[in-house]
Protein backbone atom coordinates (compact mmCIF):
# COMPACT_ATOMS: atom_id res chain seq x y z
CA UNK A 1 0.00 0.00 0.00
CA UNK A 2 1.16 3.44 -0.73
CA UNK A 3 0.83 5.91 2.08
CA UNK A 4 -0.77 9.15 1.16
CA UNK A 5 0.07 12.33 2.97
CA UNK A 6 -2.46 15.07 3.25
CA UNK A 7 -1.29 18.62 3.09
CA UNK A 8 -2.56 20.58 6.03
CA UNK A 9 -3.50 24.09 5.01
CA UNK A 10 -1.71 26.88 6.76
CA UNK A 11 -3.62 28.54 9.57
CA UNK A 12 -5.54 31.63 8.67
CA UNK A 13 -3.61 34.81 9.03
CA UNK A 14 -0.19 33.25 8.36
CA UNK A 15 1.81 33.98 5.27
CA UNK A 16 4.12 31.55 3.60
CA UNK A 17 7.62 32.81 2.96
CA UNK A 18 8.12 33.76 -0.65
CA UNK A 19 10.73 31.86 -2.51
CA UNK A 20 14.01 33.75 -2.49
CA UNK A 21 15.06 34.74 -5.95
CA UNK A 22 18.53 33.87 -6.98
CA UNK A 23 20.56 36.86 -8.08
CA UNK A 24 21.33 36.82 -11.76
CA UNK A 25 25.07 36.99 -12.16
CA UNK A 26 27.34 36.35 -15.07
CA UNK A 27 24.65 36.84 -17.69
CA UNK A 28 25.92 37.31 -21.24
CA UNK A 29 25.96 40.90 -22.38
CA UNK A 30 24.01 42.06 -25.36
CA UNK A 31 25.58 43.98 -28.20
CA UNK A 32 24.68 47.40 -26.77
CA UNK A 33 25.76 46.50 -23.22
CA UNK A 34 29.02 44.99 -24.45
CA UNK A 35 29.83 48.11 -26.48
CA UNK A 36 29.05 50.35 -23.51
CA UNK A 37 31.24 48.25 -21.22
CA UNK A 38 34.09 48.40 -23.72
CA UNK A 39 33.84 52.17 -23.97
CA UNK A 40 33.87 52.47 -20.16
CA UNK A 41 36.93 50.21 -19.83
CA UNK A 42 38.82 52.18 -22.50
CA UNK A 43 37.83 55.49 -20.91
CA UNK A 44 38.92 54.45 -17.41
CA UNK A 45 42.13 52.96 -18.76
CA UNK A 46 43.09 56.17 -20.56
CA UNK A 47 42.19 58.44 -17.65
CA UNK A 48 43.20 56.37 -14.62
CA UNK A 49 44.88 53.02 -15.17
CA UNK A 50 47.50 53.95 -17.77
CA UNK A 51 48.68 57.15 -15.99
CA UNK A 52 48.93 55.30 -12.67
CA UNK A 53 50.79 52.43 -14.30
CA UNK A 54 53.16 54.92 -15.94
CA UNK A 55 53.94 56.55 -12.59
CA UNK A 56 54.58 53.23 -10.88
CA UNK A 57 56.67 52.03 -13.83
CA UNK A 58 58.76 55.21 -13.69
CA UNK A 59 59.22 54.82 -9.94
CA UNK A 60 60.66 51.31 -10.35
CA UNK A 61 62.35 52.01 -13.68
CA UNK A 62 65.82 52.09 -12.12
CA UNK A 63 65.23 49.13 -9.85
CA UNK A 64 64.13 48.53 -6.29
CA UNK A 65 67.31 49.94 -4.74
CA UNK A 66 66.85 53.36 -6.33
CA UNK A 67 63.17 53.38 -5.38
CA UNK A 68 63.97 52.53 -1.77
CA UNK A 69 66.75 55.08 -1.51
CA UNK A 70 64.43 57.74 -2.98
CA UNK A 71 61.70 57.26 -0.37
CA UNK A 72 63.95 56.63 2.64
CA UNK A 73 66.17 59.68 2.42
CA UNK A 74 65.80 61.88 5.49
CA UNK A 75 64.13 64.75 3.63
CA UNK A 76 61.65 62.50 1.81
CA UNK A 77 60.84 60.41 4.88
CA UNK A 78 60.07 63.49 6.96
CA UNK A 79 57.95 65.00 4.18
CA UNK A 80 55.94 61.79 3.85
CA UNK A 81 55.46 61.50 7.61
CA UNK A 82 54.28 65.11 7.82
CA UNK A 83 51.91 64.73 4.86
CA UNK A 84 50.35 61.46 5.99
CA UNK A 85 50.14 62.60 9.62
CA UNK A 86 48.40 65.86 8.71
CA UNK A 87 46.04 64.02 6.36
CA UNK A 88 45.04 61.53 9.06
CA UNK A 89 44.46 64.33 11.57
CA UNK A 90 42.34 66.23 9.03
CA UNK A 91 40.30 63.11 8.30
CA UNK A 92 39.60 62.53 12.01
CA UNK A 93 38.60 66.14 12.65
CA UNK A 94 36.38 66.22 9.57
CA UNK A 95 34.76 62.95 10.60
CA UNK A 96 33.66 64.51 13.89
CA UNK A 97 33.01 68.13 12.93
CA UNK A 98 31.50 67.29 9.53
CA UNK A 99 29.00 64.98 11.20
CA UNK A 100 28.16 67.68 13.75
CA UNK A 101 27.62 70.30 11.03
CA UNK A 102 25.45 67.93 9.00
CA UNK A 103 23.38 67.09 12.11
CA UNK A 104 22.73 70.76 12.87
CA UNK A 105 21.78 71.53 9.27
CA UNK A 106 19.37 68.58 9.03
CA UNK A 107 17.86 68.21 12.50
CA UNK A 108 18.02 71.73 13.96
CA UNK A 109 17.88 73.78 10.73
CA UNK A 110 18.70 77.14 12.35
CA UNK A 111 18.05 80.52 10.83
CA UNK A 112 20.50 81.28 8.06
CA UNK A 113 20.96 77.60 7.24
CA UNK A 114 20.92 78.42 3.53
CA UNK A 115 23.89 80.73 4.07
CA UNK A 116 25.72 77.96 5.92
CA UNK A 117 25.03 75.62 3.01
CA UNK A 118 26.59 78.09 0.60
CA UNK A 119 29.64 78.66 2.81
CA UNK A 120 30.25 74.93 3.10
CA UNK A 121 30.36 74.59 -0.68
CA UNK A 122 32.84 77.44 -1.22
CA UNK A 123 35.96 75.20 -0.99
CA UNK A 124 34.49 73.04 -3.80
CA UNK A 125 34.32 75.98 -6.21
CA UNK A 126 37.32 77.96 -5.03
CA UNK A 127 40.61 77.38 -6.90
CA UNK A 128 43.17 75.99 -4.52
CA UNK A 129 45.66 78.77 -5.19
CA UNK A 130 42.97 81.28 -4.17
CA UNK A 131 42.56 79.29 -0.96
CA UNK A 132 46.30 79.71 -0.46
CA UNK A 133 45.94 83.49 -0.87
CA UNK A 134 43.10 83.43 1.68
CA UNK A 135 45.26 81.53 4.17
CA UNK A 136 48.13 83.94 3.57
CA UNK A 137 45.86 86.97 4.09
CA UNK A 138 44.75 85.62 7.45
CA UNK A 139 47.73 83.72 8.83
CA UNK A 140 50.64 85.22 6.87
CA UNK A 141 53.26 87.61 8.18
CA UNK A 142 51.07 90.58 7.25
CA UNK A 143 47.75 88.81 7.84
CA UNK A 144 44.86 89.94 9.97
CA UNK A 145 45.19 86.92 12.27
CA UNK A 146 48.04 85.30 14.17
CA UNK A 147 51.25 84.84 12.22
CA UNK A 148 51.41 81.12 11.42
CA UNK A 149 53.45 81.37 8.24
CA UNK A 150 55.58 78.29 7.68
CA UNK A 151 54.14 76.42 10.66
CA UNK A 152 52.49 73.04 10.71
CA UNK A 153 49.43 74.64 12.30
CA UNK A 154 48.98 76.76 9.16
CA UNK A 155 49.21 73.66 6.96
CA UNK A 156 46.63 71.90 9.13
CA UNK A 157 44.19 74.83 8.97
CA UNK A 158 44.59 75.10 5.19
CA UNK A 159 43.86 71.40 4.76
CA UNK A 160 40.79 71.69 6.99
CA UNK A 161 39.59 74.56 4.80
CA UNK A 162 39.82 72.69 1.48
CA UNK A 163 38.35 69.43 2.89
CA UNK A 164 35.45 71.00 4.79
CA UNK A 165 32.60 69.89 2.48
CA UNK A 166 33.42 66.19 2.12
CA UNK A 167 32.03 64.70 5.34
CA UNK A 168 29.17 67.20 5.54
CA UNK A 169 27.96 66.39 2.05
CA UNK A 170 28.23 62.62 2.51
CA UNK A 171 26.48 62.51 5.90
CA UNK A 172 23.76 65.06 5.18
CA UNK A 173 21.69 63.03 2.65
CA UNK A 174 21.88 59.94 4.89
CA UNK A 175 20.47 61.92 7.81
CA UNK A 176 17.70 63.25 5.58
CA UNK A 177 16.68 59.70 4.60
CA UNK A 178 16.72 58.21 8.11
CA UNK A 179 13.45 56.81 9.43
CA UNK A 180 12.61 58.57 12.70
CA UNK A 181 10.41 55.75 14.01
CA UNK A 182 13.29 53.86 15.61
CA UNK A 183 14.55 57.01 17.33
CA UNK A 184 11.08 57.83 18.63
CA UNK A 185 10.68 54.26 19.88
CA UNK A 186 13.99 54.47 21.73
CA UNK A 187 13.00 57.76 23.30
CA UNK A 188 9.62 56.36 24.38
CA UNK A 189 11.43 53.48 26.09
CA UNK A 190 13.47 55.88 28.18
CA UNK A 191 16.69 56.20 26.18
CA UNK A 192 18.39 59.57 26.38
CA UNK A 193 19.48 61.59 23.34
CA UNK A 194 23.08 60.40 23.59
CA UNK A 195 22.00 56.76 23.80
CA UNK A 196 19.64 57.13 20.85
CA UNK A 197 22.39 58.70 18.77
CA UNK A 198 25.02 56.14 19.77
CA UNK A 199 22.86 53.02 19.44
CA UNK A 200 20.45 53.94 16.62
CA UNK A 201 21.68 56.86 14.52
CA UNK A 202 25.45 56.39 14.52
CA UNK A 203 25.47 52.82 13.12
CA UNK A 204 23.34 53.98 10.19
CA UNK A 205 25.45 57.02 9.30
CA UNK A 206 28.85 55.48 10.03
CA UNK A 207 29.49 54.35 6.41
CA UNK A 208 28.85 57.92 5.24
CA UNK A 209 31.10 59.32 7.97
CA UNK A 210 33.87 56.91 6.97
CA UNK A 211 33.43 57.80 3.30
CA UNK A 212 33.68 61.51 4.01
CA UNK A 213 36.75 61.03 6.20
CA UNK A 214 38.41 58.91 3.51
CA UNK A 215 37.71 61.55 0.86
CA UNK A 216 39.17 64.19 3.17
CA UNK A 217 42.29 62.08 3.66
CA UNK A 218 42.76 61.54 -0.06
CA UNK A 219 42.28 65.24 -0.84
CA UNK A 220 44.69 66.33 1.90
CA UNK A 221 47.28 63.78 0.84
CA UNK A 222 47.80 65.37 -2.57
CA UNK A 223 46.94 68.99 -1.79
CA UNK A 224 49.37 71.57 -3.13
CA UNK A 225 47.79 74.84 -4.23
CA UNK A 226 46.39 75.91 -0.86
CA UNK A 227 49.66 75.08 0.92
CA UNK A 228 52.33 76.41 -1.40
CA UNK A 229 51.96 80.04 -0.25
CA UNK A 230 51.52 79.51 3.48
CA UNK A 231 54.28 76.91 3.75
CA UNK A 232 57.93 77.87 4.01
CA UNK A 233 58.87 74.49 2.44
CA UNK A 234 61.71 74.02 4.89
CA UNK A 235 62.94 70.39 4.92
CA UNK A 236 62.24 68.48 8.15
CA UNK A 237 59.88 71.24 9.25
CA UNK A 238 57.14 72.28 6.80
CA UNK A 239 58.01 70.55 3.54
CA UNK A 240 55.09 68.38 2.37
CA UNK A 241 55.21 65.58 -0.18
CA UNK A 242 53.47 67.44 -3.01
CA UNK A 243 55.92 70.35 -2.77
CA UNK A 244 58.81 67.91 -2.68
CA UNK A 245 57.50 66.18 -5.82
CA UNK A 246 57.23 69.53 -7.60
CA UNK A 247 60.75 70.43 -6.54
CA UNK A 248 62.07 67.11 -7.83
CA UNK A 249 60.42 67.67 -11.20
CA UNK A 250 62.11 71.08 -11.45
CA UNK A 251 65.45 69.52 -10.67
CA UNK A 252 67.77 68.70 -13.59
CA UNK A 253 69.40 65.77 -11.84
CA UNK A 254 69.63 62.37 -13.50
CA UNK A 255 67.24 60.56 -11.16
CA UNK A 256 65.03 63.51 -10.19
CA UNK A 257 61.98 62.36 -12.18
CA UNK A 258 62.32 58.80 -10.87
CA UNK A 259 62.50 60.12 -7.30
CA UNK A 260 59.39 62.23 -7.85
CA UNK A 261 57.56 59.19 -9.22
CA UNK A 262 58.70 57.12 -6.22
CA UNK A 263 57.25 59.66 -3.77
CA UNK A 264 54.03 59.81 -5.78
CA UNK A 265 53.80 56.01 -5.67
CA UNK A 266 53.99 56.06 -1.87
CA UNK A 267 51.10 58.53 -1.75
CA UNK A 268 49.18 56.34 -4.19
CA UNK A 269 49.68 53.27 -1.99
CA UNK A 270 48.58 55.21 1.11
CA UNK A 271 45.38 56.28 -0.64
CA UNK A 272 44.73 52.71 -1.82
CA UNK A 273 45.14 51.37 1.72
CA UNK A 274 42.62 53.89 3.04
CA UNK A 275 40.11 52.93 0.33
CA UNK A 276 40.51 49.21 1.12
CA UNK A 277 40.04 49.82 4.85
CA UNK A 278 36.97 51.94 4.12
CA UNK A 279 35.49 49.18 1.97
CA UNK A 280 36.06 46.62 4.75
CA UNK A 281 34.40 48.89 7.30
CA UNK A 282 31.38 49.43 5.07
CA UNK A 283 31.03 45.69 4.40
CA UNK A 284 31.21 44.90 8.11
CA UNK A 285 28.59 47.51 8.95
CA UNK A 286 26.37 46.25 6.12
CA UNK A 287 26.54 42.69 7.48
CA UNK A 288 25.46 43.92 10.89
CA UNK A 289 22.49 45.59 9.25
Amino acid sequence: MTATVERVPAPAGTLSKPARKRAHTGRPLGAASGTTLGVIVIWLSLLVLLPLAAVVGKAFGSGWDDFWSAITSSVTADALKLTIGLSLAVALVNGAMGTLVAWVLVRDRPRGAAIFEMVIDIPFALPTIVAGVVMLAVYGTDGVGPNLFGSRAALFIALLFVTLPFTVRTVQPVLLDLDLDAEQAGTSLGAGPSTVFRRIVLPQIMPAVASGAALSFARALGEYGSLVLISSNIPHQSLIASSLIYGKLQDTGANATQQAAAIATVLLVASAIVLVVLDLIQRRIARRG
